[in-house]
């Protein structure tokens, strides 16, 4: 381990010893270091190179507005890119590379772009890559998609976990500095259910950075003290760690948690955690972040922010470089100065571009009002720079401050607009922030540390008294006044030389200068002609400068050059958090039918269907193809009786006054006239007149109805049923449950199913076609009393029903319909004999009613009622949607019965050229039929039904077949429904 360099007091434990390497040399730290003040600390002055240029960059902030120390952590399939130094809490074995370089970081190939800059300026790829137009694939796109990128992928699936979860609370506190603490303090004490999110490990925010004294406590240790009161209040949660990173509708934020980024082992806990907060109050105490000066050469490491130096002084007690100077506009630039010299540092000079200050200058040390830097020098860190006047001077750090920008991007990601405040040279929030939200402290434009107590803790109270709870009467935290003033001053003009701006981008006064000379002027414009704010930093120490430089240059005001607006995310998210733990087998829920355990007892073969897992066809012995299977499970069904899972059907139970007249505002045909222990067949309409789902309602009590909806549009169904009863006919007495997983449902069909059910229900219940007849239903009693629902209804077109159970005894009553039906030979059938018995019988489903077809498309037209209104009723009228000329179901059959049909063919009238333009219709659904013993198909025709007997090519250019058919009825099986009245 390398000798790592002399600390300067600091919050770091110098008792702990932790181990790292950077670009495999191995380093040392302490607990309390971030990757960045570790590598400062063991001299490691470049840590990146920039995006466009390969510039050597160096560590430039302390927070996550860092743009220039990305870096490559961990290894093999847990690499993890464009991390930022700043924020990575260090830990011992942690592994770092640096990143964008060809070579090594010190001699990177790369830099060679430095030498093309003056051919690389803004919009050089809107010119360069437009001409020659066949250069673009061979040689443009190539090097472009070579030369992208900063970090590398390692190409493997991502092993670490990651999770999601909900909080609610009252107030959500985001950000835990002076404001924040004071804030979740009031509220806390008051009882309020506060949440507090910060995401540094160390609370505390600039009292962590700063020599400044709170209540007469040094500010590190009031906020320390602050905490440990917070975490004995029941009411309050603080989330170490944790980045809000969006603002969104009804009080919601988006937090992201890294809750095992610092540990050396996860001990299986997720690495981070995606937090959905639902808050009543929010209050954005987010801070500010430093800016710093354009002027030439400003882009050398060591050159940092001087709220950066300052800090990894005070709080990591390490020395970016000796000695320092300080470059500035405001008062906060010469707090570093006066930090450096009490730590007994040397401070070379001051310089203010500003005429005089109030702040009393260290002892020694030189001072250049009116100061401009005009040059910089030195390649792998800054030696010297030379000011306008002709002095020269020699630093080993060069700290520099042009203001401070209110963090704001939390309020205006509900679309609020920040306006500029000519006091503090600075954008803060906007009027009209979203109901609910609050800004205190610096996030507010409040930069003196006893406003921002007082703001945040002023603020905790009111939130506390507007919830109806008892305020203390304690007073605000106090601190020492400090003198903020600042004057607004952007870049140096007049000189030769690159000023940058955005340093990561590698975007310099030259490149707005240039934009603005070919018309780029708006601040949107600007931000994608340059690539400004771009970068991974989303503009944070940019934004502001490179606007006020666009200001300067077209003589305009900051009010009316304005700023570009702030999105979410505000910090990057890992991908992986957004899909939390469904990814691979749980990327989405599995959800088993009630007889799962029997069918896999029982040689079932499963398949998706949505999110569930059904059985589609049942392997006995000596059967090699599924085919097979299906076929026997079919003519077993037809010649005897054959039982069906179906409960993955949609099942809503609907209850109240005026289900009647709900139900027929639903349904494209009439409802009202449904009487009691009836079922029947209805069909719903978009409001745009297409049909999306078909199904039965049973009506089993005067008020009381049982909606069964297709699997696939279970969800949207029920969904659409609740807009209905809430926003469409709120006054009507009706209410909705969801009963899809409290039944189990089984569909008995076939010659024999009412004699196998009749060995099954209680009290000898007449089921008889003249008691029992077709589309009625009952409550029942079944198996020795267990309750249970009763249809007459048929999929397949046999005789058939369905029973539904509570769903704690579907495997049984599986276990029970086979039992009773072996004396009839009975067959369990899947999905892929249920698909071909209802292809035989003509009965649409999702290949027909698919999101583009009508009534009038699935020979359903009858169905619409023209004395009521329901919903889609009156697009469903329009000419294009009724005109007789339309598509229309019909049955395929080939003309050689030895064919297959595909389903997706395309239709095209014999002798027609096979094209898209020439295609008359398509194949929905197809099937090899047992029954007829050849392929059977149903698919939409223009004029379809008028065609009947006629010939056409199916066409299926995927699989390079065509197949002469002939249009039939699509009622190929019992066409009158004789077998399923029967």
């Amino acid at each position: 381990m390398r000798n790592v360099a002399k600390r300067y007091g600091g919050l770091v434990d110098p008792h702990s010893s932790l181990n790292f390497t950077f670009n495999g040399r191995s380093m040392g730290g302490h607990q309390g270091d971030t990757l960045a003040s570790a590598l400062l600390a063991n001299g490691q002055k470049i840590v990146g190179r920039s995006f466009k240029y390969h510039r050597p960059r160096g560590i430039f902030s302390t927070g996550s507005e860092e743009p220039n120390a990305l870096v490559q952590l961990r290894g093999g399939a847990y690499v993890e890119p464009n991390t930022r130094a700043t924020i990575v809490e260090l830990f011992n074995g942690l592994e770092a590379t640096s990143q964008n370089h060809r070579g090594s970081l010190k001699f990177d190939l790369m830099a060679i772009n430095d030498l093309l800059s003056p051919f690389l300026t803004a919009g050089f790829y809107y010119k360069t890559f437009m001409w020659p137009k066949a250069f673009w694939e061979k040689l443009y796109e190539p090097l472009i998609r070579a030369s992208a990128g900063l970090g590398k992928l390692s190409m493997y699936p991502d092993p670490d976990c990651y999770d999601k979860g909900f909080l609610h609370c009252d107030l959500l506190v985001v950000g835990a500095g002076p404001a924040g603490l004071a804030a979740a303090l009031a509220a806390g004490r008051s009882g309020v259910r506060t949440i507090i999110a910060d995401e540094d490990f160390l609370l505390g925010g600039r009292l962590n950075f700063e020599r400044m004294s709170v209540n007469r406590l040094h500010g590190h240790r009031w906020a320390a003290d602050t905490v440990s009161e917070l975490e004995q209040l029941d009411n309050v949660r603080i989330m170490k760690r944790t980045t809000i990173f969006g603002a969104f509708d009804h009080g919601i934020f988006g937090a992201l948690e890294r809750t095992t980024d610092h540990l050396v082992d996860a001990g299986g806990k997720p690495r981070q955690v995606l937090w959905r907060i639902y808050a009543k109050h929010s209050m954005i105490c987010t801070g500010a972040i430093e800016r710093g000066i354009a002027f030439p050469g400003n882009d050398r490491p060591n050159i940092m922010l001087a709220g950066a130096a300052r800090g990894y002084l005070n709080r990591f007690g390490v020395v970016p470089g000796n000695p320092v100077t300080v470059f500035c506009n405001n008062d906060f630039g010469w707090r570093t100065a006066h930090d450096f010299e009490a730590a007994g540092l040397e401070v070379f000079c001051v310089i203010d571009t500003r005429t005089n200050s109030s702040v009393v200058a260290p002892g020694g040390v030189q001072v250049e009002y009116n100061g401009r830097i005009r040059s910089t020098s030195g390649r792998q860190a800054i030696k010297s720079i030379r000011l306008t006047n002709g002095i020269t001077v020699s630093t080993g750090c060069l700290a520099v401050s042009g203001g401070w920008n209110p963090n704001v991007h939390l309020t205006c990601h509900k679309g609020n607009r920040p306006v500029w405040n000519r006091n503090i040279a600075a954008f803060v929030p906007g009027p009209g922030l979203d109901k609910g939200m609050v800004v205190a402290g610096a996030a507010n434009g409040t930069f003196d540390l006893g406003g921002c107590l007082r703001e945040g803790f002023v603020g905790g109270e009111a939130i506390a008294a507007d919830l109806g709870l008892k305020t203390f009467s304690d007073s605000a935290p106090s601190a020492e006044s400090e003198s903020v003033e600042v004057s607004a001053f952007w870049y140096v003009s007049g000189v030769r030389g690159r000023a940058w701006l955005d340093l990561q981008n590698d975007v310099t006064t030259k490149d707005v200068e240039q934009a603005c000379r070919e018309g780029f002027s708006s601040v949107e414009h600007l931000k994608r002609y340059t690539t400004l704010g771009m970068a991974t930093d989303q503009g944070k120490t940019s934004n502001a400068l490179a606007l006020g430089v666009m200001a300067s240059i077209t003589n305009s005001t900051m009010e009316s050059t304005g700023t570009t607006v702030f999105r979410p995310p505000y910090n990057p998210v890992t991908i992986g958090a957004f899909a939390g733990r469904a990814r691979g087998k749980s990327f989405k829920p599995v959800r088993q039918t009630p007889s799962h355990e029997w069918s896999k007892r029982n040689g079932a073969v499963f398949v998706e269907v949505g999110n569930w897992l059904r059985p589609q066809y049942y392997v006995q012995n000596g059967e090699t193809h599924w085919r097979q299977s299906v076929d026997r499970e079919v003519l077993g069904t037809r010649s005897s009786v054959g039982v069906c899972d179906v409960s993955t059907l949609g099942k809503i139970d609907i209850k109240g006054n005026d289900c009647k007249a709900f139900l027929n505002h639903i349904y494209a045909n009439g409802f009202t006239t449904l009487a009691v222990n009836r079922v029947r067949y209805g069909l719903m309409l978009r409001e745009d007149g297409i049909v999306y789902d078909d199904g039965t309602t049973a009506r089993l009590g005067e008020n009381h109805y049982v909606m069964t909806t297709t699997t696939a549009n279970a969800a949207l169904v029920f969904r659409q049923l609740e807009f209905a009863r809430q926003c469409l006919w709120p006054e009507l007495d009706v209410h909705l449950v969801s009963v899809t997983d409290a039944w189990a449902q089984y569909s008995i069909s076939g010659p024999n199913s009412r004699a196998l059910l009749v060995k099954l229900l209680d009290d000898s219940l007449d089921i008889s076609n003249q008691t029992f007849p077709f589309m009625e239903c009952r409550n029942v009693d079944i198996c020795g009393g267990i309750e249970a629902l009763l249809f007459r209804i048929s999929f397949s077109g046999e005789l058939a029903y369905e029973i539904a159970v509570p769903a704690r005894f579907g495997n049984s009553m599986m276990e029970a319909l086979i039992e009773a039906g072996r004396e009839y030979d009975v067959v369990p059938y899947g999905t892929e004999a249920l698909g071909v018995m209802r292809i035989e019988k003509g009965h649409v489903a999702g290949n027909e009613i698919n999101g583009q077809t009508t009534a009038h498309n699935l020979g359903l037209a009858r169905m619409l009622s023209r004395k009521k209104d329901f919903i889609g009723s009156v697009l469903s009228q329009r000419s294009a949607m009724i005109a007789n000329d339309g598509l229309r179901l019909v049955g395929f059959k080939p003309v050689g019965l030895g064919e297959t049909i595909n389903a997706g063919a395309h239709l095209f009238d014999k002798e027609s050229e096979l094209s898209l333009e020439k295609s008359v219709g398509w194949i929905s659904s197809a099937a090899y039929s047992p029954t007829f013993g050849h392929s059977i198909a149903l698919g939409f025709l223009k004029c379809g039904d008028s065609r009947i007997g006629n010939k056409v090519i199916a066409a299926d250019p995927v699989r390079n077949k065509s197949t002469q058919v002939q249009i039939v009825s699509p009622h190929f099986y019992d066409p009158d429904g004789e077998r399923q009245r029967g």
